[in-house]
């Protein structure tokens, strides 16, 4: 008994870490690809391969996620600039790390659709706040001194960062919630053996909470909009234009409303896109085929 227990621990362990490995070399692959599409901002990227880590912690729990996601941001970030990049471990490693460790904590310890729409919200805020404000804050005003950044005022710097957060967290949202359920559910087809025993009953016969992903998507493109409209008319979109180069201010000002009222229609579409279907394209197919199974 004792030598079936420690099989099954080394056999365990030896999955996180391959699944760890995995989830870094992955993150990073899919982190480069994007690495150089930026943020108006100049810094931070669009990053669908948020998908990854995302789809990671689902199955194999926020520990290997977390130090995967960690890792290949880390690999991504200093391979396009050439060097260690500090901005990335001072930045971008802690904030990955913390966040897909949680948004693992919370679908591994009882999963359901529910609590995935919850984990992907509160994942993408707190690790892009964390992000967004260590970057700015820790990195180009602390460690580098960056002379764009020194002049400004602290209420300034709170609202460059909140304009970082926001960007990342509206452009990663649809990917999370429409592509890593794909993922998931293909997982649990493919290799039952690896998936969590709750993750493989609700991805293949359980269906989607249409209203909930729907919800997901529609609030937030709600608020974007509203967001995009403050940038509009009060001082906020001044202060979070502070950062840009006053030769290129305004058209980047303009892109960044643009970006508002785009994705803020654009999660609205999606949302009532969802709301609106009897099924998920995917979801038709696995349950489709899990039926075919019972009843052969």
């Amino acid at each position: 008994m004792k030598g079936t227990t420690e099989i099954k621990t080394y056999g365990r362990t030896s999955l996180l870490v391959i699944s760890m490995a995995m989830c870094a070399a992955l993150y990073a692959v899919g982190s480069y690809l994007t690495a150089y599409i930026p943020s108006p901002w100049g810094v931070g990227q669009f990053r669908p391969a948020v998908i990854i880590p995302a789809f990671f912690a689902t199955i194999f729990g926020g520990l290997p996620a977390g130090i995967g996601a960690a890792m290949g941001t880390l690999i991504a970030d200093s391979a396009k600039h050439g060097y260690l990049y500090p901005g990335s471990y001072l930045a971008a490693v802690p904030g990955n790390f913390i966040g897909f460790y949680l948004f693992g904590y919370i679908v591994r310890k009882k999963f359901t659709w529910g609590r995935f729409i919850v984990a992907s919200n509160v994942t993408l805020i707190l690790a892009n706040l964390i992000v967004a404000f260590l970057y700015v804050f820790a990195f180009k005003v602390l460690y580098a001194n960056a002379p764009q950044y020194a002049v400004l005022t602290t209420e300034t710097l709170v609202w460059v960062s909140i304009g970082l957060t926001i960007w990342w967290f509206v452009t990663m949202l649809p990917f999370v919630l429409l592509v890593t359920p794909l993922l998931i559910r293909a997982a649990a087809m493919t290799m039952p053996s690896i998936v969590p025993e709750d993750v493989r009953t609700h991805s293949l016969k359980t269906e989607l909470p249409k209203t909930q992903f729907s919800l997901a998507m529609l609030v937030p493109g709600v608020l974007m909009v509203l967001i995009g409209l403050a940038t509009t008319y009060t001082s906020m979109g001044e202060l979070m234009s502070r950062a840009i180069p006053a030769s290129i201010r305004s058209i980047t000002m303009a892109m960044i409303q643009l970006l508002f009222y785009g994705s803020g229609v654009v999660l609205f579409i999606l949302g009532l896109m969802v709301l609106t279907r009897k099924k998920f394209l995917w979801q038709s197919s696995a349950i489709g085929k899990t039926k075919n199974k019972n009843k052969q």
